[in-house]
C-alpha cells in the first residue's frame, strides 16, 4: 500500500452513526471539544495487533501534538503511519458527555520547546478525518 495514500472514505455515511443516544458533531465543533481536554488515546500497531496507550496532550497548529520519550515504542510505531486518536469527557453519574476521534498520519520531530528534555521528540497527528459524538 501506498503510504502517501490515507485510505478513508470521503462519504458523509462514514461518519454516521445508527447508534441511539448519539448526536453526530460537526468538525468545528469537535476540534473546539478535543482542546478541552488534557489526556487522550493513540491507538496505533504493534506487530500487527492493536495498542492503546492513554497521554497527555495538547491541539495545536496542524493537529494533535503529543511528547514522548524519542526511544520509546510508540515512537518507532507511529512514525509515518497512519493512526487514531480520541478524547472524550463522559459523566459518570448520567453518561453524557462527548467524544472525539482523529484519523491521521503521525510525524515525529524533535521537540519544539527549551523546557522539553534532550530525548524528548513531538509527534504530531494531522487530523485527517475527525468524527464527534455527543453522547445524550
Amino acid at each position: 500500500m501506498n503510504r502517501d495514500h490515507v485510505p478513508y472514505p470521503r462519504s458523509s455515511s462514514y461518519d454516521r452513526t445508527d447508534l441511539p443516544g448519539l448526536r453526530e458533531l460537526d468538525r468545528k465543533r469537535s476540534l473546539e471539544l478535543l482542546s478541552r481536554a488534557a489526556v487522550g488515546r493513540v491507538v496505533y500497531t504493534v506487530d500487527a495487533l492493536p495498542a492503546v496507550l492513554p497521554v497527555p496532550f495538547r491541539l495545536g497548529p496542524g493537529g494533535v501534538l503529543v511528547s514522548a520519550p524519542a526511544d520509546s515504542e510508540l515512537v518507532r510505531a507511529v512514525d509515518g503511519a497512519v493512526i487514531a486518536f480520541e478524547a472524550d469527557e463522559v459523566d459518570g453519574r448520567d453518561g453524557s458527555g462527548w467524544f472525539v476521534t482523529v484519523l491521521g498520519r503521525a510525524q515525529v520531530r524533535p521537540a519544539a520547546r527549551a523546557a522539553d528534555p534532550e530525548d524528548t521528540v513531538r509527534i504530531r497527528i494531522r487530523p485527517e478525518l475527525v468524527i464527534g459524538r455527543r453522547l445524550l
